[in-house]
């Protein structure tokens, strides 16, 4: 078989793969979105940040922290562990078992233990840098949802928080530090992309109910973190 002739069957089958579009799982992930910013409020601020978005989050995604945050009542065996053994095997024993089993819900489990749950479990779909620094952190969640404006409010979300590897991020007086172990960013834009963002560094975060998504509990008083906010 000619060289020529194989040059032929690869440039067909080229272009009839190219004729097609990309892969269904790339046309959802969409071009690269790629924001740049300054930190303020923090230990250093005035450093350079550059958020890049490989895709965006979808309402399954979204739901999914949603319910992280809500996480229903658990069905459990409330019988006191006393009660078990009381009575041998004899006739007690039966009836208190009877009587207690999955009557009663058992606590459920812990909002922020599961919405970290939920990040850690979630791929990777973006990456916040400092300019100058080889760190990043990895974002799990990434949602928007636009303004009457015009412009934008975006969530992110990292499974980690940020700072766990030294005092860059470490808020500064008046604010104090949160404690979760993970980190929500908030950004507010305008209809040219240019804004500012705030984050659970050190603020709350809470459902949102416009947005019907995870948030900043008070956006409007928490300091902002990110100044110059570009897309």
């Amino acid at each position: 078989m000619s060289a020529r002739f194989m040059l032929g069957v690869v440039f067909v089958l080229i272009s009839r793969w190219a004729g097609s579009g990309l892969p269904p799982q790339l046309q959802a992930a969409g071009p690269e979105t790629t924001f740049t910013a300054t930190s303020a409020n923090v230990n250093d601020a005035g450093r350079g940040v550059k958020i890049n978005i490989l895709r965006w989050s979808n309402d399954d995604d979204r739901n999914t922290l949603v319910a992280a945050m809500n996480p229903p009542a658990q069905r459990g065996n409330a019988e006191p562990a006393g009660e078990r053994g009381r009575g041998g095997a004899g006739r007690g024993a039966v009836g208190a078992r009877g009587r207690g089993r999955g009557d009663a819900p058992a606590a459920p489990p812990k909002p922020m233990a599961a919405v970290i749950a939920a990040l850690e479990r979630a791929p990777t779909i973006g990456y916040v840098w400092l300019n100058d620094s080889n760190i990043g952190y990895a974002i799990r969640y990434a949602y928007r949802t636009p303004m009457p404006d015009g412009g934008e409010r975006i969530f992110l979300a990292s499974n980690r928080r940020f700072g766990d590897t030294g005092t860059s991020w470490k808020p500064v007086a008046p604010a104090t530090a949160t404690d979760y172990d993970f980190t929500i960013i908030e950004l507010r834009l305008d209809s040219k992309g240019s804004g500012e963002g705030k984050a659970s560094i050190n603020t709350k975060v809470a459902l949102d109910a416009d947005a019907k998504t995870i948030a900043l509990e008070n956006y409007a008083a928490a300091p902002v973190v990110l100044k110059n906010v570009r897309r």
